[in-house]
C-alpha cells in the first residue's frame, strides 16, 4: 500500500457511487493512500458542517474526479450532494465562480427571482475541529437593489453557495482583480463564520448602507466604467443625438485606417445606417443586416440595464423546439439543402442537432458529414438497411430530419446512441465524466473514434483510405492523423503543407483517390497543439501523393521521373512542398554542394500514364472543419459553391432552464467572414495577425481538430 507522499491533500468528488456503501454520487473526500490493487483509501467529508472527516472507505480511481482544495470547499457548501455534480458539469460557469474577486458582478437565485449582486467576501463556514476537517466556503454577496436593504439597522450580507450563482457577468473584471482564496482570515461577529479577505474591499458595508444613491447613480456607473471590456461583453454607447444604444462586443482591435482600439458591436435593434459586420471594405464579424456598429472602445460602457430594477427579473426569449415531423415524411431520401435555402432553414437558435449529455463530439461530426455533403449518402441511404437498423435510424431520424426541418431533437440523437450499443457513447454517467473533462475515461468520445464506429460497424463501409507504405506495404483507414516533426514546416502551416510533409516523412502514397479524406491535425489529447494555428486549405491537391500517377517536375513542369525526400526541408526550395524532378532538373538540383548527399528515388509510373500531357491535377474540396476548445466540439461547414457560404454550428451554445429540467439550445450562425479570410492566398494567410480577425475566424484557425475533404464528384452543388 502506497501512502500519499506529496505532502498535500488530493481532493475528489464521487462520480459513480453504485454499490459503494457510504459513497454516493456527489460525495467529496480526500485520498489517504493507494492499495496495490489500484484502489484508493479515502476520507469522506460529512457531518453538520459538511467538512468534517466522517468516514474512511475504499473506491476505484475511475469512480472519482479530481478537485482542487478550493473547488472541494466551494462544492461542500452545496446540497444535496447530487447537485454538486450539476454545478461541476457547467464547466465554464464553475470556473468563473472559482475565480471570483471582490466587486465582481454576478446573478443569483434569490427568493422567487434572480438578482444581480456584487461579490463582497469569501466566507468559511464551520471550524476545523480536527486536522482532517475541510471548512466549507460560501460567498457574501451584496444585492444591487437598495430597496432590498430597507431595515434601519445593519444586517449581515446574504450568504450564497456556488449553486446559487447562475451567471458571472463577462467583461466586468478590473485589471487588478485578485481571485478570492482561503489564505487569509479575518474575525467575524457571525457564529461559525470567518471572512476570507484576499484583497482590500473597495468600499465598506456601513458606507453603502448609509448612502442614499441609487444603483443607477453616477458613483455606481463610475465604478463599473473602469472594468475591462472584452468580446462578449454587453455594453452601451451614447449616440450623437443623446440616445443610448445597447449591444454585444463581437470584435476588438484596430481596424484599417484607425490608430486606436475600436469595438465592433452587434446591436439589440437595427439602425438603417449600420452594416452586417463590415467596416469599410473589410469584414470583421457577421450579424444580421443593419445591426453592426463600429465605435472607439473608450466610448463603450458596461450595459446599465444589467443593473436596472426593471430588468432584474428579465428572462430571455428562448425559442421552443420545432414540432416533430411525421415519420412517413422522412422515409424518402432527402438531398442536402440548396444553397439558396440554407440560411432560411438552418440559421438561428434551436437549429441543427440538439446536444444532450455532452454529445457535442457526435453532434458536430454528424452535422459536418451530412448537413451539406453527399459523400456518405450512397451508403447511408442504401436500401439494404432494414427498418429498425442503426443505419436507418441515422438516415431517417437524423440526416433526413436535419435536411428537411433544420432541427434534430436530442431524443433522436439519444436513440441513435443507444442503438450503437457501446457504453462509451450511451451511458449518462460516462457523458457526465466527459463534461467534467475526465480525459482518462473519455478517450472513446473523440470524433475519430465515433467515425470509425459509424463507418465500419454501422454503415459497413470499406475503409475510405487505401495507403501504400514503403513502396509495397498496404494500409487501410477511415481517417488520417498528421505525423511530423514541428521543425519540418513553418509556424503557421496549411493543411496542404502538413499533409504533404507527413506523407513524405512516413513514405506514404494514396493507392487510389479517396472519396472522402478526413485529416486529423497534429495535436494530442484535447489540450496540446503542435502549432498555435493552422490554415485550412480550401482545395487540397493530392496529385503528388498518388502512387503510379504522373507528376510534374518541381522546377520546369515536365513529367517527373525522380522524387527526393531530403529536398523537402531545403529552405531554398520552397520548404514543405514535395520535390520531384525530371532527369535534367534532378541532375542540376543535386549538383549543389549541400544536396550532393541526397538519394533521389525513381517514380513508378506506367509508360501509358507517363504519356499524359499535361498532367491531370487531382483535387479535393474542403467541406467542413471540426474544432475543439476546452473539451467542447463545434464545426464549420461549407454549404455551397460561393466562397462565403460558411456556417458555424454549436449544439450546446445556450441552455434554457436548469440542469435538471432544462434543455440545450443549438445555434447555427452564418459566417461569410470565414470565406473572406480563406479566399486570400495561403502565402498571406501564413502571416495573419489573429488580433485583426473575427472571433469565428480565430476559432477556426486556433482550434481546428479535423479537416474534412471530399472528391469533387461528391459535391451536391456544381
Amino acid at each position: 500500500m502506497e501512502r500519499n507522499e506529496e505532502g498535500k491533500d488530493q481532493f475528489f468528488i464521487v462520480t459513480n457511487g453504485k454499490n459503494r456503501k457510504g459513497l454516493t454520487r456527489g460525495c467529496i473526500g480526500s485520498v489517504d493512500a493507494e492499495t496495490k490493487s489500484g484502489e484508493l483509501i479515502v476520507q469522506v467529508y460529512g457531518g453538520s458542517s459538511g467538512g468534517n472527516a466522517a468516514s474512511s472507505a475504499t473506491i476505484k480511481k475511475e469512480d472519482i474526479y479530481p478537485l482542487t482544495r478550493h473547488q472541494a470547499q466551494l462544492l461542500l457548501f452545496v446540497s444535496p450532494a447530487s447537485r454538486r455534480l450539476e454545478v461541476l458539469c457547467n464547466v465554464q460557469l464553475f470556473s468563473a465562480i472559482c475565480n471570483l474577486a471582490q466587486e465582481d458582478l454576478v446573478v443569483v437565485k434569490y427568493k422567487k427571482g434572480y438578482e444581480p449582486c456584487l461579490v463582497k467576501n469569501l466566507v468559511q463556514i464551520g471550524k476545523k475541529d480536527s486536522p482532517g476537517d475541510l471548512p466549507m466556503l460560501g460567498f457574501e454577496l451584496e444585492l444591487m437593489d437598495p430597496e432590498k436593504f430597507s431595515s434601519k439597522k445593519a444586517v449581515p450580507l446574504p450568504l450564497f453557495n456556488a449553486s446559487d450563482i447562475v451567471q458571472v457577468a463577462p467583461g466586468y473584471h478590473s485589471n487588478t482583480r485578485q481571485p478570492l482564496r482561503d489564505n487569509q482570515y479575518a474575525s467575524s461577529n457571525r457564529k461559525g463564520l470567518s471572512r476570507i479577505n484576499s484583497m482590500p474591499a473597495l468600499s465598506s458595508r456601513n458606507a453603502q448602507l448609509g448612502s442614499k444613491l441609487s444603483i443607477r447613480d453616477v458613483s455606481a456607473k463610475q465604478t463599473l466604467s473602469h472594468h475591462r471590456l472584452e468580446v462578449g461583453s454587453v455594453v452601451e454607447v451614447m449616440s450623437g443625438n443623446g440616445v443610448i444604444i445597447y449591444g454585444v462586443i463581437r470584435w476588438l482591435g484596430i481596424p484599417e485606417g484607425k490608430k486606436s482600439d475600436w469595438a465592433g458591436l452587434e446591436l439589440d435593434n437595427e439602425l438603417t445606417t449600420n452594416s452586417d459586420g463590415k467596416f469599410g471594405t473589410k469584414r470583421y464579424f457577421t450579424c444580421k443586416g443593419n445591426r453592426a456598429l463600429f465605435v472607439p472602445l473608450d466610448r463603450c460602457k458596461p450595459d446599465g440595464r444589467f443593473l436596472s430594477n426593471s430588468h432584474q427579473n428579465y428572462t430571455p426569449n428562448v425559442p421552443e423546439p420545432p414540432p416533430v415531423i411525421p415519420v412517413e415524411e422522412l422515409d424518402e431520401d432527402i438531398p442536402p439543402v440548396p444553397q439558396s435555402e440554407v440560411l432560411s432553414l438552418l440559421e438561428g437558435r434551436m437549429k441543427g442537432i440538439q446536444g444532450h449529455f455532452n454529445s457535442c463530439y457526435l453532434d458536430a461530426t454528424l452535422f459536418s458529414l451530412f448537413s451539406s455533403s453527399m459523400t456518405l449518402d450512397s451508403v447511408c441511404h442504401s436500401s439494404a438497411h432494414t427498418e429498425g437498423s442503426i443505419a436507418n435510424t441515422l438516415r431517417r431520424d437524423i440526416v433526413n430530419r436535419l435536411r428537411r426541418q433544420g432541427f434534430v431533437p436530442a431524443e433522436s440523437v439519444m436513440t441513435f446512441r443507444q442503438q450503437l450499443g457501446c457504453k462509451s457513447f450511451v451511458t449518462e454517467e460516462k457523458d457526465v465524466l466527459c463534461s467534467l473533462q475526465f480525459e482518462l475515461l473519455c478517450f472513446h468520445t473523440d470524433p475519430e473514434e465515433f467515425i470509425n464506429v459509424l463507418l465500419k460497424d454501422v454503415l459497413c463501409m470499406q475503409p475510405l483510405l487505401k495507403l501504400r507504405s514503403n513502396g509495397d506495404t498496404f494500409q487501410e483507414a477511415y481517417t488520417y492523423q498528421i505525423i511530423l516533426e514541428k521543425n519540418q514546416v513553418g509556424p503557421s502551416p496549411s493543411v496542404q503543407e502538413l499533409l504533404e510533409t507527413s506523407f513524405q516523412s512516413c513514405d506514404l502514397k494514396f493507392e487510389e483517390i479517396p472519396s472522402c479524406l478526413m485529416v486529423q491535425m497534429p495535436r494530442f489529447g484535447k489540450k496540446f497543439k503542435m502549432f498555435p494555428h493552422i490554415i485550412p486549405s480550401t482545395v487540397l491537391d493530392i496529385t503528388d501523393l498518388l502512387h503510379n500517377s504522373p507528376r510534374e517536375c518541381f522546377v520546369c513542369g515536365q513529367p517527373a521521373e525522380y522524387e527526393c525526400a531530403e529536398c523537402l526541408k531545403d529552405r531554398k526550395l520552397q520548404p514543405g512542398r514535395i520535390k520531384q524532378y525530371c532527369s535534367t532538373c534532378n541532375t542540376q538540383v543535386h549538383t549543389h554542394s549541400t544536396r550532393q548527399g541526397h538519394i533521389p528515388q525513381m517514380i513508378a509510373v506506367s509508360e501509358q500514364l507517363q504519356e499524359q500531357t499535361p498532367v491531370l491535377r487531382h483535387q479535393m474540396q474542403l467541406f467542413a472543419v471540426l474544432c475543439i476548445n476546452t473539451s467542447h466540439y463545434v464545426s464549420f461547414v461549407k454549404y455551397g459553391p460561393d466562397p462565403h457560404s460558411w456556417l458555424f454550428f454549436d449544439s450546446m451554445a445556450d441552455r434554457c432552464g436548469d440542469d435538471n429540467n432544462g434543455y440545450n439550445i443549438p445555434v447555427i450562425r452564418a459566417c461569410p467572414e470565414v470565406g473572406d479570410f480563406l479566399s486570400q492566398p495561403e502565402e498571406e494567410l501564413a502571416h495573419v495577425d489573429l488580433s485583426q480577425t473575427s472571433e469565428l475566424v480565430s476559432r477556426l484557425l486556433c482550434d481546428s481538430y479535423m479537416c474534412l475533404y471530399q472528391s469533387t464528384a461528391n459535391l451536391p452543388y456544381r
